[in-house]
């Protein structure tokens, strides 16, 4: 009876955490620790981080794609790189890298572990005039420090892409004042990279940069506490693309704004450099009014809070449903306003239930004629025509929520300009806002990060040839390959989805899947020339949690219906479905599952212009289309094979 209860109470543990039995959990590799050498994490385990962990001067620490860390809630797990330490987190769009809560589904909320701190020796400014500062949240004389001598811009504290932080931003101490933010970057350099990071329901700020050079893109900040878009003490950074969403119930007893920006926490009239003058394009910044008599917390207040002297820059952006949509503050801004050094240009502002006021002077001739001078405003966010901004109540759940991308005939389709000097460094495209028709959250991001099913990272390797890009001993080039898991019954729904990069040497790509679960599921592989091919009859066990593995090059059989050619002693990819042109990233649409005549006329075109680079038309893989990729494509429009699935 004791052994029985035991078992019992392992599963009731696992069943709460939502760790998957199939999975280790390791609780001391982030244990209050400090890391000087070089800490590597792997997929196939969940990490339990607890207390403050510091990766010192010289040590890094390195998360692979699908790694899960959760955040201790009693001892605010937190992740600190120091100046000189450097992270490595390189998620992908289908295994992103989560910093999530240790509680379970339904039970998770904003606060509930401390945050990610990146600090490096790229240039500030303090109040006091000293080069180099304690981050906030730790307590007087007990914070690290950032900036400092040698000044270092290009400062490299390594790569954060495709990240989600999950609710993070915890008061560290129980002092008021001292509560950390999502991410948090103290004088971070323009050699770091940062993109597709999102920060949910933190319980501070999303984002903070305190000084700094890195010039992040593809950010989203939903449903934080205090502000979206801070920026603190010299941050000089360049930022494209990004989207911000409030719960209209949720705001911070210091007032909750989009953009925050100052020059640093001094009296409105410091002006240490090097100054607060950040440059933001292509941001969706949506506020909590969605007509302006929607009910909201009080708290709420403005879509940007420009104040003490800070130089910022805001172009080619969406502000909607804000009390007030900007607010000049401050005698030093206002003049900066008013002599072209602070610009707000090509943007739309709408819902807003003021356009824009001032405090500390006057803006020329009014802060609404400003506006309206230099962008786009309406009264109604549904002039904007985004999809469906506001659907968020409860939080929406899938893999490719397009609430913020714009309708066909929205005027954020176009009126971007980038002829501005300060956006030199920008990607130049034609709208404004976060999104074009291209959803760039797809896969990796989440929005309903209260109620979800935590990811178990499962490891596939599969090793599978595309015809023409096989010499007989390696491969002509390393290709991406992708897969889906499908069901391995009527209608073989697709499950999950990973793509790799196929090794030229051991044909074998490791495929990092997140959501699907132990069953037995069909392998549907595509590339960008190739025919499609469904793994063999019947479908393969796949075990979450657990390495898998298969095969296709063995046997003819290991494809659905043998629909493989031999080529030397390998069965491969039948070589040759082209039609359509030009592919756009791994979409195939282009591709129809035959190989046949409109697939040489699509190669003999792009043969006839001497066509290089990588097209789908390079059936080969050596970036040139030529007699061989004719060659290939026309042997197999005669054998008129097409794509064999149950």
């Amino acid at each position: 009876m004791r052994i029985i209860f035991s078992i019992i109470c392992i599963a009731m543990i696992l069943a709460v955490s939502g760790i998957s039995s199939a999975q280790t959990v390791d609780s001391t590799t982030l244990n209050s620790s400090s890391i000087s050498g070089n800490v590597v994490l792997t997929r196939t385990t969940t990490y339990l981080m607890k207390g403050f962990n510091y990766i010192e001067n010289g040590g890094s620490i390195t998360i692979p794609a699908g790694t899960v860390i959760k955040g201790d809630f009693e001892t605010k797990g937190t992740l600190i790189i120091k100046r000189g330490g450097q992270i490595f987190a390189a998620g992908t769009a289908d295994c992103p890298i989560v910093f999530t809560s240790e509680k379970p589904s339904g039970l998770r909320n904003a606060g509930d572990w401390g945050g990610i701190i990146i600090l490096g020796r790229a240039a500030i400014n303090t109040a006091t005039g000293v080069d180099s500062a304690e981050i906030e949240g730790f307590g007087a004389g007990l914070g690290p420090v950032y900036g400092g001598q040698p000044v270092v811009n290009n400062d490299n504290s390594g790569v954060f892409r495709y990240v989600r932080l999950e609710f993070p931003g915890v008061n560290l101490t129980g002092v008021s004042g001292n509560e950390i933010n999502g991410l948090t970057m103290g004088g971070v350099g323009s050699g770091t990279t940062i993109e597709y990071v999102q920060v949910s329901y933190s319980g501070d700020d999303s984002f903070e940069w305190f000084g700094g050079r890195v010039n992040p893109k593809y950010l989203i900040a939903y449903k934080g506490l205090d502000d979206d878009w801070d920026c603190d003490n010299g941050f000089q950074g360049k930022i494209q693309y990004g989207l911000s969403v409030r719960d209209k119930d949720i705001a911070d007893v210091s007032s909750s704004n989009g953009f925050e920006i100052d020059n640093n926490v001094n009296s409105p009239s410091n002006t240490n450099n090097p100054r607060t003058r950040p440059f933001f394009s292509n941001m969706t910044v949506v506020g909590p009014f969605e007509t302006t008599g929607t009910v909201v917390n009080p708290l709420f207040q403005r879509g940007g809070h420009l104040r003490r002297n800070m130089q910022a820059c805001i172009y080619n952006s969406i502000i909607m449903g804000w009390r007030v949509g900007i607010r000049f503050d401050g005698s030093g801004v206002i003049s900066d306003a008013n002599g072209g050094t602070v610009q707000l240009r090509t943007n739309i502002f709408s819902g807003n239930v003021t356009l824009a006021d001032q405090t500390g002077g006057t803006i020329t001739p009014d802060p609404v004629t400003f506006i309206n001078n230099f962008n786009t405003s309406y009264a109604a966010n549904t002039s904007v025509q985004l999809t469906n901004p506001f659907n968020i109540y409860p939080d929406p759940s899938g893999n490719n929520i397009t609430n913020w991308i714009p309708a066909g005939g929205s005027p954020a389709l176009s009126g971007a300009d980038f002829t501005n000097a300060n956006l030199s460094g920008f990607e130049n495209v034609s709208y404004r806002g976060a999104f074009g028709t291209n959803n760039w959250t797809s896969n990796w991001a989440q929005f309903n990060p209260k109620n979800y099913t935590l990811p178990v990272p499962t490891d596939y390797n599969i090793t599978v040839i595309a015809q023409g890009f096989y010499n007989g001993a390696t491969l002509n080039k390393a290709d991406t390959v992708r897969v889906y898991l499908r069901n391995n019954t009527n209608p073989y729904s697709i499950v999950d989805s990973a793509a790799a990069v196929i090794n030229v040497n051991t044909f074998t790509g490791t495929f990092c899947f997140n959501y699907a679960p132990t069953g037995t599921y069909y392998l549907q592989v595509r590339q960008r020339n190739h025919l499609e091919t469904w793994s063999k009859s019947g479908g393969e066990s796949y075990t979450a949690g657990s390495v898998n593995s298969y095969n296709f090059t063995t046997s003819s059989s290991q494809a659905y219906g043998s629909n493989q050619i031999l080529s030397g002693s390998k069965y491969c990819m039948y070589g040759g479905d082209v039609a359509g042109g030009i592919s756009s990233g791994e979409i195939y649409n282009y591709q129809d599952g035959s190989i046949d005549a409109a697939d040489l006329s699509a190669i003999d075109n792009d043969a006839l212009n001497s066509l290089s680079g990588y097209y789908p038309s390079d059936v080969t893989g050596d970036d040139f289309v030529d007699s061989g990729d004719l060659s290939i494509t026309d042997n197999n429009s005669l054998l008129s094979v097409f794509t064999a699935r149950p």
